[in-house]
């Protein structure tokens, strides 16, 4: 059996280091490429279904305002795009509140909805369904403030 020499050990450390430091490098480089920087747009887009007369319609909320969908008050706290070289992933944080027969406000949702996968964090109340849609920078409905 043949001893590797103490000159070759050396060197085959140094490429195995300089290998483990390139390797290293390169999957920092991805991970940071792969978290691209998202964008915060100002007004997230709803569907809502009304289980009682079956119309699906669309409505646009601006971001930290909040919007009366039959018995639902929606109020988005943050929605998130991708830019437009990476593949779309729209994310919104949302709290959804019912206002109940006895007009109680109860809270009946908080967290994210995927518009990718809206039966994954969809609202799905007795009579009415929400969720996620889209997100962009602005839109026809007038500002709250205005």
């Amino acid at each position: 059996m043949m001893r590797a020499q103490p000159a070759r050990l050396k060197k085959m450390s140094r490429t195995l280091v300089m290998g483990v430091m390139l390797l290293w490098v390169v999957l920092a480089l991805a991970m940071q490429s792969a978290k691209a920087d998202k964008i915060a747009n100002g007004v997230a887009v709803f569907s809502g279904l009304d289980k009682i007369t079956g119309r699906i319609i669309q409505f646009d909320v601006y971001v930290d305002e909040t919007v009366q969908f039959g018995a639902l008050q929606v109020t988005p706290r943050v929605c998130y795009t991708r830019p437009p070289t990476e593949p779309q992933q729209t994310t919104g944080f949302v709290e959804v509140d019912e206002i109940t027969l006895e007009r109680k406000v109860r809270r009946i949702f908080t967290g994210w909805m995927f518009a990718s996968s809206p039966g994954l964090n969809a609202v799905e109340h007795g009579v009415y369904d929400v969720w996620l849609v889209d997100c962009k920078q602005n839109t026809n409905v007038p500002a709250p403030n205005s």
